[in-house]
């Protein structure tokens, strides 16, 4: 195993603690006393949580006053309502939300010391413990209560439910053969899942602020995009041994964040794309090595997408107004599109249209979905919706994109698109005034799946071709449903 020596992570004095927000000793001893022995004295988490400010970016500083009142149902988070009085209460919730005061690390000697392995490769047996057709499962996150369930694609029944890392994000990815998934947490714990045993095989922690993981075309290797420090991480996915830790920065040794990185199978490498540095950069691995190969672009990039072939990866501007199309051959830049309102490039899919190939996406800040010819990538449609979309999912065998509107008054609200007219055809409200999101079809595009992001949620099953409700699936504020056969051979109508 090589690992680069760690570059010393420099980051503006803003990030770091003045004197006069620190916490007064009271609250500190608070921490240690009742929070340390599962966050961490450094809050850099335990058997908890990572209980620093960019970590706690999705729970609001009211939500966690709560959490540490009543604690959190179905999880080893208790109730302090019987010990602290709520000054103190609010008083920790402050002070979690406060920087640390030195810059955190997290290198080769903590990535090694967090490994951990229940079942090691190959030592369960070969032979699913349940009845099901493998290839139309679905994983469903339940973020209430940071918990997956597994569901059978076919009966749309559970088959089991499982607790998960805390703020799971990305996207889970599986194995080649669908028999592993791999999940990444926020606060950057990479677990390994049997699908076959029903039982975790592995876990590490590869950051301190993760955005994502990836695993390679043969399924070889797993990727860790992080946020803190500013690295790459290179696992081997059999057991998730440490391979190489990659600093990221540029030739004058500016260290950047990375927005996401991604499996480019057609070209066996890994795509990622970096926050502060103008840059794209491409990884290739042999024998354990990673080989990075440098892309300039002409701004910072967000987020991205890709053709079906590979050759293009289509980026997302950080002033939020276009996107950048990059020859990944070349690494040139060779579109410029308009796209105002910041694009969700990451849930951007393609369909064939008129004998051309067209991708769609929806935007974070407006309320429209951008329809681009990939031929000569010009945006031939923009549709109007509701509001703002966060994600777009179809099936190639469905004649229907859907989007919903997840940001403003209407988030309620689902757009369904024929995409052969281009036209908003239906607008459903499954649950007034519940958030209704992110939809994912079954292996054959017949059946799909739509999330009511409530604690009293549910995920509902409709009829892809006649868009009839036919039940709805009790859990709590389900997020992002993944299907094995969908997400293993790359469907056109889902996010990779």
């Amino acid at each position: 195993m090589m690992i680069r020596k760690q570059t010393l992570l420099v980051l503006a004095t803003s990030l770091l603690l003045p004197a006069a927000l620190q916490a007064d000793s009271g609250t500190e001893a608070l921490y240690q006393q009742h929070c340390a022995s599962c966050h961490g004295t450094d809050r850099l988490g335990g058997m908890g949580p990572a209980l620093l400010p960019d970590n706690l970016s999705r729970l609001r500083k009211t939500q966690a006053v709560d959490a540490i009142r009543d604690g959190r149902p179905a999880t080893q988070m208790p109730a302090f309502d019987d010990i602290l009085d709520s000054e103190s209460i609010t008083a920790l919730a402050d002070y979690i939300y406060l920087p640390p005061a030195s810059i955190p690390t997290w290198g080769q000697v903590e990535i090694l010391d967090s490994h951990l392995l229940p079942h090691s490769h190959g030592t369960l047996p070969d032979e699913p413990v349940y009845q099901a057709d493998m290839m139309n499962l679905f994983l469903v996150v339940e973020i209430g209560d940071h918990h997956v369930t597994l569901l059978d694609g076919d009966k749309m029944e559970p088959i089991h439910r499982f607790p998960s890392r805390y703020a799971l994000h990305g996207g889970p990815k599986y194995s080649p053969d669908g028999r592993y998934v791999y999940f990444g947490s926020r606060d950057g714990w990479i677990t390994k899942y049997d699908l076959y045993n029903l039982k975790v095989t592995a876990e590490v922690r590869a950051g301190i602020n993760m955005r994502n993981i990836a695993v390679s075309a043969d399924g070889k290797y797993v990727m860790a995009a992080n946020y803190l420090p500013h690295t790459l991480v290179l696992f081997g996915a059999d057991n998730l041994e440490l391979m190489d830790i990659i600093p990221v920065e540029n030739g004058a040794g500016d260290s950047s964040r990375v927005s996401a990185v991604y499996a480019a199978p057609p070209r066996n490498s890994f795509i990622a794309a970096l926050k502060d540095i103008p840059e794209a950069w491409e990884i290739t691995v042999e024998d354990g090595k990673p080989n990075v190969r440098r892309m300039q672009t002409d701004t910072w990039l967000d987020d991205f997408f890709f053709d079906p072939g590979y050759e293009h990866v289509i980026g997302a501007a950080r002033d939020g107004k276009h996107g950048l199309v990059i020859n990944l051959d070349t690494g040139k830049t060779v579109a410029d599109l308009p796209l105002p309102g910041m694009p969700h490039l990451g849930s951007g899919i393609t369909w064939g249209y008129q004998g051309t190939r067209v991708m769609a996406t929806p935007h974070f800040r407006t309320g429209a979905v951008s329809i681009i010819d990939m031929d000569n990538w010009q945006v031939i449609k923009t549709l109007e919706t509701e509001g703002p979309g966060f994600f777009m999912r179809s099936h190639e065998n469905s004649r229907y994109a859907w989007v919903d509107v997840f940001f403003g008054p209407n988030k309620d609200k689902v757009h369904v698109i024929d995409k052969q007219t281009l036209e908003i055809v239906k607008t459903l409200q499954p649950a007034p005034g519940k958030v209704a999101a992110h939809v994912e079809f079954d292996r054959y595009g017949e059946k799909l799946l739509l999330s009511i992001w409530d604690n009293d949620g549910a995920v509902i099953v409709y009829d892809a071709d006649t868009l009839e409700e036919e039940k709805r699936i009790p859990m709590n504020k389900p997020s992002g449903k993944y299907n094995v056969w969908n997400k293993i051979n790359y469907e056109e109508g889902t996010s990779h």
